[in-house]
């Protein structure tokens, strides 16, 4: 068994927590806040931030993932769970870079920005929901909670059913 290099486990975990959190944000919270609630203006700031984050980090990842050896594909004995498992991974890059542009996009369509990080108004545009480019975010979200509902179960599929010690991969340790 070969693990993925350090820096490629601790993006990914890292990544995962910050996704897992700024998704639960914005649908939990962010969704349920008036946009003249003072506290909207604090959580949009910690979900923006983590999204500008999130998409620096995703450069990384993808860059060190391109430059570093990675070990060979898990396989599950099944040619089309394979290419699925494939496209899944290749996948997670294309939405969370959606994720990241129709942030920033909708960021800016609404004057965003001036508002969460200048002080320059007291609350949120109300003309936010009906931009195109913050449906674009709701769907993408609403996509790649399904992606890594997909991630996870076959993650429990390769250790419970497998039994391939596929997760050891995706931890810190030798990496022969």
């Amino acid at each position: 068994m070969q693990r993925y290099h350090p820096v490629l486990v601790a993006l990914h975990w890292l990544m995962a927590l910050m996704i897992l959190i700024a998704l639960a944000a914005g649908e939990l919270i962010l969704e349920n806040l008036a946009n003249d609630d003072p506290d909207k203006i604090l959580v949009l700031t910690g979900h923006m931030s983590a999204g500008v984050v999130i998409g620096a980090l995703l450069v990384v990842r993808l860059v060190t993932r391109l430059r570093i050896r990675t070990p060979p594909r898990a396989t599950t004995g099944n040619a089309l769970l394979d290419r699925i498992s494939v496209w899944t991974h290749w996948g997670f890059y294309v939405l969370v870079a959606g994720m990241v542009l129709s942030g920033l996009a909708t960021a800016l369509g609404a004057g965003l920005f001036p508002i969460v990080f200048g002080g320059a108004a007291e609350t949120v545009p109300e003309e936010l929901s009906g931009l195109p480019q913050r449906a674009a975010h709701g769907w993408i979200a609403t996509v790649l909670a399904a992606l890594i509902v997909l991630h996870i179960s076959a993650t429990v599929y390769h250790q419970l059913v497998l039994k391939d010690g596929l997760l050891r991969r995706m931890w810190f340790g030798p990496r022969s």
